[in-house]
């Protein structure tokens, strides 16, 4: 093998160790979509009847999948700090898996390539 497939299969395994590194130190990961709600309660004599700015709230609802069904549920606003960066981190994580796949796709072509 010459010398510059090996710098380059060792600069790819670089890379997945640094695509590794980057996957422990996620803690909270999780799917789904966080909304900030207010709402009308629906007393006529309440200023939320009258004013959009006077609406109660926010509440936070957490949407996710749950076998095969979207399922919504109300979280407290620390929950909603924590489940925010739980699915900012499986985004990055679905980015890194994408980066990983590249990776070992360039790695297998450089120690076993295709026989022209």
């Amino acid at each position: 093998m010459p010398s510059s497939v090996a710098q380059r299969i060792k600069r790819v395994r670089e890379k997945i160790d640094r695509i590794r590194a980057a996957f422990a130190e996620i803690e909270y990961l999780c799917s789904g979509t966080l909304h900030q709600r207010t709402k009308v309660c629906g007393r006529p004599t309440c200023r939320c009847a009258q004013d959009p700015l006077a609406r109660h709230g926010p509440y936070y609802e957490w949407g996710h999948m749950r076998d095969g069904r979207l399922v919504h549920r109300v979280v407290t606003p620390e929950q909603a700090a924590l489940l925010q960066k739980a699915i900012d981190n499986q985004r990055h994580a679905k980015k890194l898996m994408r980066a990983w796949e590249e990776q070992t796709e360039r790695l297998i072509d450089l120690e076993a390539p295709r026989e022209p």
